[in-house]
């Protein structure tokens, strides 16, 4: 729907009185009977920031082609008088040239104090039979409680841009204690899937396997705001290796070699835009090239030189949130270095 000059939420479908939401998305289901309601989950798209709930909008409209949901998004903004505003509306896609196959999308904008009506009003609008996965954006608040993390199967976050993360885990922690069945992730993680992915792949490599008790350096170049990833990438080396923390970047092997660590920030650097290590005779390299959509992965020994490429991950927080609910799974390795990533924080 075309947004009019006047209102520019428009855009996000039929505006509705929240008590008629369940009543009005049957009629809009009655009216085309070429459409199939396809919902796998329930999604809730969270932001404090203005102007999100648009863009959130568009965002589910890619995000539906693979993956069915009841969308719920919400946007909060205190500094406004209190008031809430609804609006419904269905995102389509073709099945096979013929049938459109649609998912459900319920908009709240709630602005002034919020905290008792936004658990009430996206509570009582999720469809109860589906798991709840909740991409919360931005940092965390007061709204995120232990009676909101109660309710979810999947939280979805970016650390990235938290200016205290151990803090902002620990408040995850506490709040997720009761919940037994809570999948934690964490986008800064996801973005880099194909790094380790690659860095494991190398070390099949009969020279490669044979460094691995001599490592000595290990190099890590991030952009400015992907700190986090190369501090879970780096937990995540030390973790599988064995290591252990001896002081600010440095390891101790299995073997009781020391190893230094050096982080370097980059602003023309991809997220990640290098991981190398390197012992006195062997380095291993996976690199990437600001906006590339393939890493370069090295091996170097000597005369012996091996390179390859493979696929790098996405930047946008809205693919690496498709591609974490393509994969599922329990994110076990993710709190298995979580206590070493802290810890390097």
């Amino acid at each position: 729907m075309t947004p009019t000059l006047t209102d520019p939420y428009a855009e996000l479908g039929k505006e509705v009185p929240v008590s008629q939401i369940d009543r009005e998305l049957r009629t809009l289901w009655e009216q085309d009977d070429a459409r199939t309601n396809a919902s796998l989950m329930n999604l809730v798209v969270y932001t404090e920031r203005k102007g999100g709930l648009l863009e959130n909008s568009r965002i589910i409209g890619d995000l539906t082609r693979e993956n069915a949901c009841r969308a719920i998004l919400v946007e909060i903004v205190r500094d406004e008088a209190a008031s809430l505003r609804a609006w419904i509306t269905t995102h389509c896609h073709l099945s096979h040239g013929q049938k459109s196959v649609c998912c459900e999308q319920i908009a709240f904008r709630l602005t002034g104090r919020v905290t008792g009506r936004f658990r009430n009003t996206v509570f009582s609008h999720l469809n109860s039979d589906l798991p709840l996965v909740f991409w919360w954006q931005g940092e965390l608040s007061e709204v995120f409680t232990e009676r909101l993390a109660s309710v979810i199967n999947r939280i979805i976050f970016d650390s990235s841009g938290w200016p205290d993360a151990k803090a902002s885990f620990a408040r995850i922690s506490e709040a997720t204690e009761g919940n037994t069945v809570a999948i934690v992730q964490d986008l800064a993680w996801t973005r880099c899937w194909q790094y380790r992915v690659g860095i494991a792949g190398l070390f099949d490599d009969s020279v490669a396997q044979a460094m691995l008790g001599e490592i000595s350096k290990i190099r890590i170049r991030h952009a400015p705001q992907d700190r986090n990833t190369a501090l879970q990438l780096l937990a995540w080396l030390a973790v599988q290796a064995g290591w252990t923390i001896t002081g600010p970047g440095g390891f101790k092997s299995k073997e009781g070699r020391l190893i230094s660590a050096e982080i370097e920030s980059s602003e023309d650097s991809a997220p990640l835009g290098l991981v190398e290590l390197s012992s006195s005779t062997t380095t291993v390299r996976v690199s990437r090239e600001k906006g590339s959509a393939h890493l370069l992965r090295e091996i170097e020994s000597g005369d012996y030189k091996v390179s390859s490429f493979s696929p790098a991950d996405p930047d946008s927080p809205e693919a690496l949130v498709a591609c974490q609910l393509s994969r599922g799974g329990k994110n076990s390795l993710f709190l298995k270095i979580l206590p070493t990533f802290l810890e390097l924080l």
